[in-house]
């Protein structure tokens, strides 16, 4: 199980430099989580820079994955993360999200560099 975060998903919507690492990431035969706060970031900067129709694309893939709302027991361990890691909010409820499901978060986000279950392309 992954989870790709905000960076990742707009990476490879986007063909930027690292579309293909996550292109390969989001095509392998495993299950993809897409917490509520990653579709949130990723659907409003596609809004703002690119258009609906780059939104749509996204929606289309992310809603076909397992969509993970964000919970009490989410929030409260991502308070803590965001002390203990220094991460800021999204980036510390992603965090706990993947931690809560057991999943490697798969980014681009240097906020993220060695902390453990990280993989940053």
């Amino acid at each position: 199980m992954v989870l790709v975060d905000s960076s990742g998903w707009l990476e490879y919507l986007t063909g930027d430099e690292k579309a293909d690492a996550f292109g390969e990431v989001l095509q392998r035969d495993v299950q993809v989580l897409v917490p509520t706060i990653v579709l949130y970031e990723v659907l409003k900067i596609l809004l703002l820079r690119a258009g609906k129709s780059d939104a749509d694309v996204f929606l289309s893939e992310a809603l076909r994955r397992r969509v993970v709302d964000l919970t009490e027991t989410i929030v409260l361990a991502a308070a803590s993360l965001s002390i203990d890691h220094k991460l800021p909010m999204a980036d510390a409820i992603i965090y706990a999200t993947a931690r809560a499901h057991h999943a490697e978060l798969i980014t681009s986000d240097t906020h993220f560099v060695e902390l453990p279950g990280v993989v940053v392309l």
